[in-house]
Parts: C-alpha cells; structure tokens; sequence
C-alpha cells in the first residue's frame, strides 16, 4: 500500500504539470520496455523499439543493473534539454550515494558508469548521446500524441476539481484510491507499506502514457513531491496518423465545448455571438461557458447588458 501524507499546506500546493516531461516521459517508457508483464500488449511494440534503438542507446540499460534505476533520473523539464539539464545538475551525493544502492552486490560497474559516480564530464556526455538516442527511436514519433494526450487529461482533472472538488479529483487519478484524513491510500500498489510525507512540500501530479504499473514517485527533500500517473488508453502508443489535434480534448470535455474554446482564439464574444458561431442557443451556449469558467478554461465580464466571454490562459494553453 501507498500513503501520501498531506498537511493543510499541501492541500493548497496540489497540482497538475501544465505540460508533458520528455526525460520522465522517456524514462516510463524505458521501464515499460523491460517490464515482463503484459506480454499480449506490448510484445509487439517492445520488440519494435528494441529493434529501433540505436547501439548509442545502450548505456541507459547499465543504469538499471537489477530493474530500478538511481533516483537522481527522476527530473521534470518541459523540454529534453530542460530536463537533462536539471538531470545533469543533480548532487553530487546523491548521484554517488545512488548509483552505489543499485550496484549493491552485482559485482564492479561499467567504467562509463564509474567515471559518472567521480563527475566525469565525459561520463555525463556518454548519459546525454544515449538519452538523445533512445529519445530519438522511443518518444520522437510519438511526442504529438503524448502532448494531445496530456492536453486531454489536464483537462479531465481541472473538470474534476472544478465541478466535484480535490478529493475526488485525486481518487479519480487512481481507481481503489481515497482520500481519508488526510491520507490519501493506494491499496495493493506496492508488496509493503510505503509512506510518502509531503510535509509542506506540495505535491505534482505527471501523468505518464507508457508506464502501466503503479505509481512512480520522486520523492526528494528539496521540492514537490512528483508522482507520475498511468494514463491514456492503456495501450501502445502509435504514432498519429493525421487526425486533428482537437479530438483528444473533445473526447474529454465535448465537441461543443472544445469548438467553443477554438471560437475564442481571435478574442472575447458575447454569449449570442458565440450560440450563432456554434449553431446552438444562447442557453446552451451559456450552459457551456459556466462549464468551462467553473474549470477555469474561461472568464465572463458583464459591461451594461452585454455578457462578455474570453478564454483563460489555461484554456490557451489546452487549444494550443
């Protein structure tokens, strides 16, 4: 079992990543492709990638010598280089103490890899090409639909949040989950009791689309405590074959309110002007602008009798 310990302070410092993490992104889906389980799934897809890696790719498989990899890879980062970066910035503690736990007992280390643990420069460029590589063949031809996918669920919370509160918004993250007391519980995620105490420090929620198992934490002392989540459909990820972007924040939110939230892109609208670009009434045209203003996606401003609505930065942000 998972217990996330929150304080009052960190009800209030709860969020969602605005935006997918390529390096955490690339790390779940490395994890997925030496994970033995759901063999019907991903046979297919792993014997691809593995196909697909290039030989700079394979120094990623020695940080991993028995299934889990060192703590100081669990960065976020909007872009790779962002998030190598922050990778390559880690203590230098923390990267010797942790490559010392996963190397416990099996035997010496590559000479890459001890040239990591003393902060060879050169080390740290063998880490960067091999992460550039596995990038390359793993999340490149994807990296449209992840940044659709993670539209759609950012969306999918702030609805939640907006519409039934944090509670439940965070059980819905984890079907069995609850929030009671201040704990929030995850039953049969891990084989023993693991306590995680936010402790003031907040909590990030990353939703991941390649990992399938349970929830991967980081959990370091000097900031937010980041679980990434298993979403999407469960599957495979191909790459898009042409659709339209928007169809993954219509599968969430509607195609009504999607195309709403597109005919603000040039400015504010009245409630008549945006039923008449909708084709529907000015009921259901405001129906749905409460919707979304509740989720935060839109603000309204009345000047004399005129109802004005404008899209939000985070609604920007969802139709970009």
């Amino acid at each position: 079992m998972l217990r996330v310990h929150f304080t009052a302070e960190d009800f209030a410092r709860v969020r969602f990543a605005s935006r997918p993490s390529p390096v955490a992104e690339l790390h779940a889906a490395l994890l997925m492709l030496g994970a033995p389980h759901e063999e019907l799934l991903f046979g297919r897809w792993r014997g691809r990638l593995l196909r697909a890696l290039p030989g700079a790719a394979g120094p990623l498989a020695d940080l991993v010598p028995g299934g889990a990899p060192p703590s100081f890879l669990d960065v976020l980062g909007e872009t790779r280089e962002e998030g190598f970066a922050l990778l390559r910035g880690a203590r230098p503690e923390l990267v010797r103490s942790e490559l010392t736990r996963v190397y416990a007992g099996r035997g010496a280390a590559p000479p890459w890899i001890r040239g990591l643990y003393e902060g060879d420069a050169g080390a740290w460029r063998t880490l960067d090409r091999a992460q550039r590589a596995a990038y390359g063949a793993v999340l490149a031809p994807v990296w449209p639909l992840v940044q659709d996918l993670h539209r759609a669920e950012f969306t999918r919370h702030a609805l939640a949040v907006a519409e039934r509160g944090l509670g439940a918004a965070l059980a819905d993250r984890a079907p069995g989950s609850r929030l009671r007391d201040g704990v929030w519980e995850w039953p049969g995620v891990t084989a023993a009791r693991r306590e995680v105490r936010l402790a003031g420090r907040g909590l990030v929620l990353l939703p991941t689309f390649h990992w399938r198992g349970g929830p991967l934490v980081q959990d370091r002392p000097d900031g937010p405590v980041v679980l990434a989540l298993p979403a999407g459909r469960g599957l495979p990820l191909a790459a898009p074959a042409g659709g339209p972007p928007e169809e993954a924040l219509a599968g969430v939110i509607g195609r009504t309110r999607t195309a709403l939230l597109h005919a603000l892109d040039d400015g504010p609208l009245t409630t008549t002007d945006l039923a008449r670009r909708l084709g529907v009434s000015n009921a259901t045209a405001s129906s749905h602008a409460q919707s979304l203003r509740a989720a935060g996606l839109l603000t309204t401003t009345r000047t004399g009798r005129s109802v004005h609505h404008e899209r939000t930065a985070l609604g920007g942000l969802l139709t970009a």
